[in-house]
């Protein structure tokens, strides 16, 4: 610096146009970001561009409750018919429907080990028969249970599967009932060619602060976020502090002494502060979310506590991956832990609506094992058989993974003599 505050004269300026004619200058951006654009394009649209011809085995409650005798000349009663017509269906592999009791159908959706359920009362046998008789007073009834707890799309996808198996017996019943009562009026071959009402409930109901099944997903996302920008952040300001990285906010420059310290101290200090500083990032997310907005939330110590585990675990494996892979950390830790997490979360499109791909990837993608937990303390009062046993278990391997890669890394670097250099200006 001069006397007067100014930067010394370094002689002759290059300007912007001179630079923009190299070629050189263009290639690496260029194709990084090309290459950037369509991989996200292709990794988020091709989770969700098509849930229908992407579903396959959409697990769904089929409880058969009819108690009736069966109709003259038949062995089984209509219920029973109804159900072996539904699962015996080989037109479409979209469901599948597990015969349950009613009991087995609400604890699994209670659970959310199913999507909906399709429930045949106890006296379907005999409603129908009463139709062709002077005793009818109501049409039969089948009832559609959804579970919004399992998301808004999921949820749907479910109802309309199960509707649509509802209302294809009651064609079918009608069409027996027509045969049978040939000689009755217009009026009445309209009410037996189709029978039977679908009468759709909400089998696991969900608070009106919920986000339709969808704050869980968002919840989720807020931890990884949490942990991702936060071990970045704790990252470069450990660089900066320690003379490896310079500090630059607008016209403002400063570069402080290097400070000797081996890499796997450098990547001690960043965990260790990772652990400290997500008390209060998570700390902020559930106050913000709870307190602030009203998010419906129950069992609250254990929320933090997770949300604490969960967050910490991505900041851990986001300084481990930043250890190793020095300047592109970054942007490998974005793929492992967003870009790739997202579409295979199941959290908005059930893993049963993507493609084999996708459905690969949930197996130990972090965002996926993060939101079946949070699933579970938010929908499921913390069922352990609703995910959050996995998601405990996924967490503490995602978090001993983290540490035992990056200090593998780190240690290795070390032996290997390849210390950290501070930038020097050209």
């Amino acid at each position: 610096m001069t006397a007067d505050g100014t930067a010394p004269d370094t002689g002759p300026q290059v300007h912007a146009a001179t630079l923009l004619r190299r070629p050189k200058l263009w290639l690496v951006p260029t194709i990084l970001t090309g290459l950037l654009a369509l991989l996200l394009s292709l990794l988020y649209m091709g989770g969700i561009v098509n849930p229908q011809r992407d579903l396959h085995d959409l697990p769904i409650a089929l409880v058969n409750s009819d108690t009736g005798k069966p109709p003259t000349g038949q062995k089984q009663n209509l219920g029973t018919q109804v159900a072996a017509a539904i699962t015996s269906d080989t037109s479409s592999d979209t469901a599948d429907w597990r015969q349950l009791t009613p009991a087995q159908a609400q604890d699994e959706l209670n659970s959310g080990k199913v999507y909906g359920a399709l429930v045949i009362p106890a006296d379907f046998t005999d409603s129908v028969a009463a139709l062709t008789s002077a005793n009818a007073t109501a049409r039969p009834t089948m009832t559609v249970l959804t579970n919004p707890a399992k998301g808004s799309l999921g949820s749907s996808l479910a109802s309309k599967i199960t509707t649509t198996a509802a209302q294809q017996a009651s064609h079918n019943i009608g069409k027996q009932l027509t045969a049978a009562a040939s000689g009755a009026n217009s009026t009445a071959k309209l009410l037996l060619a189709d029978p039977v009402n679908v009468v759709t409930q909400v089998g696991h109901p969900l608070g009106a602060n919920s986000g339709l099944g969808l704050s869980a997903f968002y919840y989720t996302l807020l931890l990884v976020l949490a942990g991702f920008m936060g071990g970045n952040v704790i990252s470069n300001g450990v660089d900066t502090a320690l003379g490896y990285a310079d500090n630059e906010i607008g016209p403002w420059h400063t570069r402080l002494p290097t400070v000797p310290i081996s890499r796997s101290q450098t990547l001690l200090l960043k965990m260790a502060m990772t652990a400290g500083i997500t008390v209060l990032s998570v700390s902020l997310v559930l106050l913000a979310c709870v307190s602030a907005l009203g998010m419906d939330a129950t069992h609250i110590p254990l929320l933090w506590i997770y949300s604490y585990c969960a967050a910490l675990a991505v900041g851990l494996g986001v300084q481990a991956i930043n250890a190793a892979f020095g300047g592109i950390g970054q942007l490998v830790s974005m793929f492992v832990f967003i870009v790739l997490g997202l579409p295979s979360s199941g959290a908005t499109v059930p893993l049963q609506a993507v493609p084999d791909f996708y459905r690969f990837l949930s197996h130990f993608e972090p965002m996926r094992q993060l939101s079946d937990g949070v699933r579970a303390i938010l929908y499921f009062d913390a069922r352990g058989d609703a995910g959050l046993t996995r998601a405990w278990t996924m967490i503490a391997i995602g978090a001993a993974i983290g540490l035992l890669f990056g200090f593998a890394m780190t240690t290795y670097y070390d032996r290997r003599g390849h210390k950290r250099l501070t930038p020097q200006p050209a």
